[in-house]
């Protein structure tokens, strides 16, 4: 097949702010950047749907991507674009893949922005029952109301992903500095952001491939918070995704397969598989998972494009869980591709190199 991998490089993604900010002379913090491949990810990428024979085309997904794919005219076009600004900028690929009629690995444009707003996304698994922490979602202009929480809690801006905006100390332990950290949000990230229960049970990553009866659960793997720095708080923090966790002294903070029983095993695996039914994904996602004061496991977190990291010894979950469950990296990318093939029969068509 001709396939187009659709990426948001940092390098690209440092372009789109200046052309947004033309007057910037200092750029940005890294932080902002931090949802972005590097180059040496997009090539282990492309080089491994390539070795299943498929000719494959990088392409930015900046402002100019319907035009190029208008011009590619590929048979598939493999989505892992992060975006930069706004709170739908995930969805931005998939609905110019449907605009085009294109067919495209992953979950759909309003799938990916409900779960990048994590107010949104919450709101629809309260509804459907599936299990998450109490939350209460806030807006700049508005009183910060927080009668009936219970502390400690978290705070989280709405829709920012890789560890964006989640701090060590982001958790609360009263109302005054939730109060304050709200506020300091509200400006720094200029959206709205949730004030969440701290759930204080061990936390889990689920890694998943497929379709309906066809979803695999990859084995899952657990956080082991005893490896961060003395006093840090037991959350996967941007400190511990970004500033303790290097190459030189990496953070040996994940284990897979989990130290799980199959009852227990068994609770979280059926927690994702609702939560992805419910939620419409596609193809492939990997989901947070918490537990509670009574060792019931919640959903804290949903990521329909997952990161993929090719280097085994760094932290990047979803390649670890299938090198776990036997497969390759580049078999990652064959089982979704194939995935996706069955959501669009006969739109397919192959051609030969």
């Amino acid at each position: 097949m001709k396939i187009a991998l659709a990426y948001s490089s940092k390098r690209g993604l440092l372009k789109e702010y200046l052309r947004r900010n033309p007057a910037s002379t200092e750029g940005a913090s890294a932080e902002l950047f931090a949802e972005g491949d590097s180059a040496s990810t997009i090539n282990a990428v492309k080089e491994a749907i390539a070795s299943f024979g498929h000719e494959v085309h990088g392409l930015e997904a900046d402002a100019g991507l319907e035009g190029k794919l208008k011009r590619l005219c590929p048979d598939l076009v493999y989505n892992i674009a992060e975006g930069l600004f706004g709170d739908c900028r995930e969805s931005y690929v998939p609905m110019i893949c449907e605009k085009l009629s294109l067919p495209y690995t992953g979950s759909g444009p309003l799938a990916l922005g409900i779960c990048l707003h994590k107010g949104h996304c919450k709101e629809i698994l309260t509804a459907n029952g599936v299990p998450n922490a109490a939350f209460r979602t806030f807006r700049s202009g508005e009183r910060i109301d927080l009668s009936g929480m219970e502390f400690p809690a978290i705070v989280k801006p709405v829709a920012e992903g890789s560890s964006k905006g989640i701090f060590d100390k982001s958790v609360v332990e009263n109302e005054k500095q939730a109060r304050k950290l709200i506020r300091e949000s509200l400006e720094l990230y200029r959206q709205p952001v949730i004030l969440e229960a701290f759930l204080p049970g061990a936390e889990y990553t689920v890694a998943m491939i497929g379709n309906g009866d066809d979803l695999e659960i990859l084995p899952i793997v657990a956080l082991d918070f005893s490896q961060l720095p003395p006093g840090a708080r037991k959350i996967y923090s941007y400190e511990a995704k970004w500033v303790w966790d290097t190459p030189k002294a990496p953070l040996r903070i994940f284990e897979c397969p989990a130290p799980l029983s199959r009852t227990e095993r068994k609770s979280i695996e059926d927690l994702v598989k609702r939560t992805f039914r419910v939620l419409e994904l596609r193809d492939w996602c990997r989901m947070d998972v918490r537990l509670d004061a009574h060792g019931k496991p919640n959903i804290i977190e949903v990521n329909p494009i997952p990161g993929i990291l090719p280097d085994p010894k760094d932290n990047s979950c979803f390649p670890k869980a299938a090198r776990s469950a036997g497969y390759s990296y580049a078999q990652i990318f064959g089982k979704v591709i194939s995935a996706a093939k069955t959501r669009f029969p006969g739109a397919i068509h192959e051609h030969s190199k």
